[in-house]
């Protein structure tokens, strides 16, 4: 008796392990409808970040700080815009340095290299 308990219990924990892991392991959440900016340009021109350029997306104007080219990508201060297609104007001191229209993905970060 004891026996056919045990097997019973046996066969109904192998059951029930074999049908968990037919449940997927972890489920992704969507990913945030987001676009990023970063900004790179000469230190001599920009500082090391100390000198802000002024950003124009759509009429939506920030400022943003300028980093060397060498450390975009580790320590770039990036700056979240909605996707699609923008506009973005770039001003130093009163004067256009960068216009152009943009196409923007979601989670995509542009690098905008100024002159």
């Amino acid at each position: 008796m004891k026996t056919r308990i045990l097997l019973a219990v046996v066969a109904f924990v192998s059951l029930l392990l074999g049908c968990k892991s037919s449940f997927p392991v972890a489920q992704q959440s969507g990913k945030e409808d987001m676009a990023y900016l970063v900004f790179v340009g000469p230190k001599d021109t920009y500082g090391n970040g100390s000198k802000l350029v002024q950003v124009d997306v759509d009429g939506t104007t920030f400022d943003a700080k300028v980093v060397k080219p060498k450390v975009a990508n580790r320590k770039g201060t990036q700056y979240g815009v909605a996707t699609g297609r923008r506009n973005v104007t770039v001003k130093f001191n009163g004067n256009t340095v960068y216009q152009k229209q943009l196409f923007l993905s979601t989670q995509e970060t542009k690098i905008i290299t100024l002159p």
